[in-house]
């Protein structure tokens, strides 16, 4: 793939990867240092890419697979709420600032996995998409997102 065409890719991506890493790193050099970290190694493995997916699922498993790896090679994170320049899109009737920053707070209280499961759900990825992201069947991506849902629906009420 050609260095333009990798660019204009990545900048299509660039508010799901923005999103996925402020679920992942709290800090604003972590963020960058990560961002950054996902770059690289895409571009070192962009030529393995064989178009079976769209480019946004492979990059979502390159960044991915980044973040995990960044996390075990340093010391847990510690959760900062400092959020403000990541917004999660949610459903138009929620319009508070305070909501998005408790919907943060939740999400954020949810493992590994299941974050990255319900900012794929957010993104407004299928249950397909998502699966073949992941590397799960369809059908269980449908009952781990139902028991995210309930999950943080009582994370919310406890806020």
């Amino acid at each position: 793939m050609e260095e333009s065409v990798f660019i204009q890719q990545v900048n299509l991506c660039q508010g799901m990867m923005i999103k996925l890493i402020g679920l992942y790193a709290y800090s604003v050099e972590d963020r960058n240092d990560l961002y950054q970290e996902i770059l690289l190694n895409a571009w070192k493995g962009v030529n393995h890419f064989r178009h079976e997916a769209k480019f946004s699922t492979w990059l979502y498993q390159v960044a991915l697979n980044t973040l995990l790896t960044f996390n075990r090679k340093k010391k847990p994170l510690i959760y900062h709420d400092a959020m403000e320049d990541f917004i999660i899109p949610v459903a138009p009737q929620t319009d508070s600032r305070e909501e998005i920053q408790q919907l943060y707070t939740a999400i954020r209280q949810l493992t590994k996995t299941d974050r990255a499961l319900i900012i794929l759900h957010l993104e407004g990825y299928d249950n397909q998409e998502i699966a073949a992201m992941i590397g799960i069947k369809p059908n269980y991506v449908g009952v781990k997102l139902f028991r995210i849902k309930n999950q943080l629906q009582t994370l919310l009420q406890t806020v």
